[in-house]
């Protein structure tokens, strides 16, 4: 927890939301309307323009992994009073050039979700993967767009690998897991019931499974053996699950080139073959 909060104090609140009991709901809500005016404030007076008392205050930000009020203000004052860092804005200004919009949004989802990655865990993820008797890609939606991204990785990696974008299709593939097998499943949310399904199918199983999510706190994150956060924008214009498949995008290239790594030749021996095999067909 304490990673996170040292990484993002906005998306740390922003990502939690849906775990906040409804008086610590109306702090986060008071404070993303407009970060920087909840800077200066003393916790009292803070406590009193939200509407709550100054003990919700006080373990709404010890939820979010701060150790006191100080050091809660200080990470916000880092993100709220920096020019380049408006990510989570709650509004954006008519006429606002679109491109810089959906380029500042992606570009801020990758650079936090690049300070939360645990370079042990990809690792040891990694490691797992190239271990294991076969990878099974899940994802619903725009996660299945990811999903079969990673698929498209791992295939030249010459790992045994399934994957497929029906649900039903999912759901039976997940019933013949087993124990040494790896899941990953991605989702947005982490909430989606049918997503949650494949989970727990798999889980069942005794496979290893991993999940990409932008809530650590969802119910599929809880149930996941090891989990990786991707970030998003809390732009309103911007599709907060846009920004945060880019990062996941951007997430899986890391978990492929660290594969590419351990494998060594084993790994290049594997290209080689693909990419002698698409070279016939080309003109």
């Amino acid at each position: 927890m304490e990673k996170l909060s040292s990484s993002s104090c906005l998306y740390l609140i922003h990502s939690l939301m849906d775990t906040l009991s409804e008086r610590e709901r109306r702090i986060a809500e008071h404070i993303l309307k407009d970060p920087a005016s909840a800077v200066h404030p003393s916790i009292e007076e803070l406590s009193e323009s939200a509407g709550v008392s100054v003990s919700t205050l006080v373990r709404f930000v010890k939820k979010l992994g701060f150790k006191g009020y100080q050091q809660f203000r200080i990470a916000l004052a880092s993100e709220a009073l920096a020019p380049e860092a408006k990510i989570y804005e709650t509004f954006v200004d008519r006429g606002e050039d679109p491109v810089f919009v959906a380029f500042n949004s992606a570009q801020k989802a990758l650079e936090i979700t690049a300070s939360m990655i645990d370079r042990g865990a990809l690792a040891e993820l990694a490691g797992r993967i190239i271990q294991s008797n076969c990878i099974y890609l899940f994802g619903l939606g725009g996660s299945a767009i990811v999903a079969k991204d990673a698929m498209h990785k791992l295939i030249r990696t010459g790992i045994r690998c399934i994957g497929t974008e029906d649900y039903h299709m999912q759901l039976m593939i997940a019933s013949q897991m087993k124990k040494g097998d790896t899941a990953i499943v991605i989702s947005h949310t982490g909430v989606n019931k049918d997503t949650l399904r494949i989970a727990e199918i798999a889980k069942n199983a005794g496979a290893f499974l991993c999940v990409i999510t932008t809530y650590p706190r969802s119910a599929l994150a809880r149930i996941g053996d090891m989990s990786f956060v991707s970030a998003s924008s809390g732009s309103p214009v911007v599709s907060e699950a846009f920004s945060a498949r880019i990062a996941q995008l951007a997430l899986i290239d890391s978990l492929y080139i660290t594969i590419m790594e351990q494998l060594g030749e084993r790994g290049i021996e594997s290209i080689e073959k693909m990419r002698a095999a698409i070279a016939k067909r080309r003109m």
